[in-house]
């Protein structure tokens, strides 16, 4: 990771603490809820602008052709889908790590156990606000399995969201596309499925969307996947 890089993470680290200082002290009454959405709508800005650098750092190259996406038709789905997905993928509420520190410490361990280390520290980021450090944890999954569905749809999700948050269609188009590989490697399963329809939903691709959701409705999906999708399914008319 070049100085950069890490200045970028290092500004997004500080901007995650705001966030939560800012939700204890609405919890606390100690901050209106006026106040609070302006804080909120300034760090969550300034973390998407973040992450956007970031990614324009590490110049990743697709590993397939994607349609590219014109900004001007861009449907955003921003904070609000965003929010969504955070609650989606809140498997664990474990204690906040710092970029750089594992769960279980500095022992070496094989590939496997790597991953499986990493996707649980990337649970945990996710939990605690630290989106920045989910997505370098996730990278480093992928730098290692580059077929990992969980990673390939947890990434691709945040990225997405992130752009389409501050409107970069080469973030969102990052995020579809990693979003597209999860799918074709693993069509059935639900969160991979439901990211998928939500993002063609945004692209105004209805015929695709409503395969998808349909699709998804009969993966049996738990009552957390079904929440975020509810919206999505009454703005196309599917019935659960």
């Amino acid at each position: 990771m070049n100085r950069e890089e890490q200045v970028l993470r290092d500004e997004i680290s500080l901007r995650e603490a705001s966030l939560q200082d800012a939700k204890r002290e609405r919890d606390a009454g100690e901050l209106s809820l006026g106040d609070f959405d302006q804080i909120v709508a300034r760090e969550e800005k300034a973390i998407a602008k973040a992450l956007e650098k970031i990614s324009a750092l590490k110049d990743v190259a697709p590993k397939v052709a994607v349609r590219r996406v014109r900004k001007k038709r861009l449907l955003v789905v921003a904070i609000v889908a965003f929010s969504a997905a955070t609650v989606l993928i809140l498997w664990s509420a474990l204690a906040p790590r710092q970029q750089g520190t594992s769960i279980t410490g500095s022992v070496q361990l094989g590939n496997s156990a790597q991953v499986k280390q990493l996707l649980l520290e990337a649970e945990a980021d996710i939990a605690n606000g630290q989106i920045a450090t989910a997505l370098d944890a996730y990278s480093r999954v992928l730098a290692i399995d580059a077929k990992n569905v969980t990673a390939l749809t947890q990434s691709g999700w945040l990225d997405f969201s992130a752009g389409s948050a501050s409107k970069n269609a080469e973030l969102i188009n990052k995020g579809s596309r990693l979003v597209s590989d999860a799918y074709v490697l693993a069509p059935n399963n639900p969160a991979t499925v439901l990211y998928a329809a939500i993002i063609a939903t945004s692209h105004g691709e209805s015929k695709i969307s409503t395969q998808l959701f349909k699709q998804f409705l009969a993966l049996k999906p738990s009552a957390g996947q079904l929440a975020v999708a509810t919206p999505f399914l009454k703005q196309l008319g599917i019935t659960p």
